[in-house]
């Protein structure tokens, strides 16, 4: 297995996933695209201390970007969403 904090990134911070957190207790992660959902369930429990019910995965293709002549590519990324047992929440901003 590799290391827990290889496996998790990031966690993604947008208008949507805090909804998603608040009323739903699911929390999204920018993860390894090379993880599978077994690694992150166990990472994410042994980061924050919590039970995992459900992992659902997202690739995400990069964008192309272009600046005049020259083009460019962003980077894919894999992201994670992750449902938490209820009573369970990891708290990026405390007291905010």
């Amino acid at each position: 297995m590799k290391d827990i904090y290889q496996i998790i990134k990031r966690p993604i911070i947008t208008e949507k996933s805090t909804t998603m957190k608040e009323t739903m207790n699911k929390v999204a992660f920018e993860v390894d695209p090379r993880a599978n959902k077994h690694e992150i369930k166990e990472a994410v429990e042994k980061l924050f201390n919590v039970k995992v019910l459900k992992v659902h995965t997202i690739k995400i293709k990069g964008k192309k970007k272009r600046l005049g002549r020259w083009e460019g590519k962003k980077k894919d990324i894999k992201k994670a969403i992750v449902t938490l047992r209820p009573g369970d929440r990891i708290e990026f901003f405390e007291g905010v």
